[in-house]
């Protein structure tokens, strides 16, 4: 049991999963999911936004078995700040089958960046939606990038559609490959060729650099998920968006369900209605093995890769 109080309202995560009609391809990643605590083993952050319920590794291990995948990637929670510990409790626990994307800090020593790449760390996570953390300068964040960049790791990018164009300087600096968290959260209820979207795609085109996770649609969905009644296609209004990213950048594109889903206010996903969203992304058995397979093996496992 955690110590802690969850913020008043806090969403649990849905503890049935249904069965995904859609079957992964052999060897499919998870690309971007969470573990919290437990908070009596790794305690959270004094300064985080919020206090979210346990969600351990085990319980991500057993989601990921029952979804049909065979690895995961597993990211900094923010209610964890700069104590990554109980994520690369996990990824060493996985024996192989887990990666980590770390939250770091400037006085980060180099011995603390290599112990966090033999527990099986690939990545930085660079926050800047508000609401969740506090403004870290851009000359740290580039100091950081730079250092993790001899490491082969790459920048993770968490932002809002609206301030792309005043973030766009720094992301095109850095140094590193750069994936971007949920398509950048575009406005789902706006034209798909409208001008927010657009800079989005074009920041892609232009950048080769730019990976993008096609990923958390029920925190895109304007519609929400379908009725009680058998109906598998959810979230139909973020299935133009991402699917355009997929048939665009093919070999850019990361998939993952962000089990345990922080922060979400009006209901709670059920994981097996998001692995079948992938299918309406990804509609070819090509595609799908990019999205799921090849990308992010690529960009995580390289040295397994042939």
């Amino acid at each position: 049991m955690s110590t802690f109080e969850k913020t008043p309202g806090w969403l649990d995560w849905y503890a049935g999963p249904s069965k995904p009609h859609f079957t992964p391809p052999p060897g499919a990643v998870d690309a971007h999911c969470h573990v919290f605590g437990p908070g009596a083993e790794f305690p959270f952050a004094s300064e985080r936004k919020y206090t979210p319920c346990d969600a351990s590794k085990a319980q991500l291990f057993a989601l990921r078995d029952h979804l049909g995948f065979a690895r995961n990637v597993i990211v900094q929670a923010t209610c964890h700040g700069a104590d990554n510990r109980a994520m690369v409790d996990a990824c060493i626990a996985s024996q192989g089958k887990a990666r980590g994307v770390a939250t770091v800090r400037r006085s980060i020593s180099d011995k603390e960046l290599e112990e966090l790449h033999a527990a099986g760390v690939r990545g930085v996570r660079f926050n800047f939606v508000k609401r969740l953390v506090d403004f870290t300068p851009r000359d740290e964040l580039m100091e950081i990038a730079s250092r993790i960049a001899l490491l082969g790791w790459h920048v993770v990018i968490y932002f809002e559609a609206q301030d792309l164009p005043e973030l766009w300087d720094f992301f095109t600096a850095l140094p590193t490959i750069v994936v971007v968290d949920h398509m950048g959260r575009p406005d789902v209820s706006k034209p798909i060729d409208g001008p927010e979207f657009g800079l989005f795609m074009r920041f892609m085109a232009e950048h080769p650099n730019v990976w993008s996770k096609v990923s958390c649609p029920e925190r895109l969905s304007k519609s929400g998920p379908p009725a009680l009644d058998g109906e598998r296609n959810a979230y139909r209004d973020v299935i133009p968006f991402a699917r355009r990213v997929v048939e665009q950048f093919p070999d850019r594109v990361l998939w993952g369900a962000d089990w345990p889903h922080p922060n979400l206010k009006d209901h709670m996903p059920d994981d097996g209605l998001l692995v079948d969203f992938i299918p309406h992304i990804a509609v070819t058995a090509e595609l799908q093995r990019k999205l799921l397979v090849d990308n992010p093996m690529r960009l995580y496992w390289p040295e397994e890769v042939r």
